[in-house]
């Protein structure tokens, strides 16, 4: 079978397009002894409401209709935000010479996240930034999470 994330991915794609929207992520979570099933849309002019609503309704539909989730779990459908998490190939591809901050599970020189330009992902997930101190490249194990940094 498999798993929640791509099931859901895969019934939400069509929806998402037949209301101008692109799927940027799915993910499927406990937090505070529930479960979570996000879908996070996306689009060039940006996502509104009605965007999520839309997808919202018939999504839950077709997930009561396709019954693949065991127990009982909260549907949220979003946007991704501008401070977006960025997890698949394609995500780091199009955030390329952007400004990101890399959080780390333990410190570096003393710091738990690096803020730079996003240079290179490699495959195995090392993510190299120009920072200010020059270019760094942090191994794929030691990050926690990739955003896209926004500036006030």
């Amino acid at each position: 079978m498999a798993k929640v994330t791509e099931l859901t991915e895969a019934l939400a794609a069509p929806i998402a397009a037949e209301n101008g929207c692109d799927i940027w992520d799915v993910e499927y979570v406990k937090e505070a002894g529930s479960w979570y099933l996000r879908v996070y849309l996306d689009r060039p002019e940006g996502v509104t409401i009605d965007h999520c609503e839309a997808v919202s309704r018939a999504l839950s539909d077709k997930l009561d209709e396709v019954d693949p989730i065991e127990g009982s779990y909260i549907l949220e459908v979003s946007s991704p935000g501008a401070d977006r998490v960025l997890r698949k190939p394609e995500h780091f591809a199009r955030f390329l010479g952007e400004k990101v901050e890399v959080r780390l599970y333990r410190p570096r020189d003393g710091a738990k996240s690096l803020v730079g330009e996003l240079v290179e992902r490699e495959d195995g997930g090392a993510v190299t930034l120009r920072a200010a101190g020059g270019p760094v490249t942090i191994p794929g194990e030691d990050i926690a999470q990739v955003r896209v940094y926004i500036t006030l």
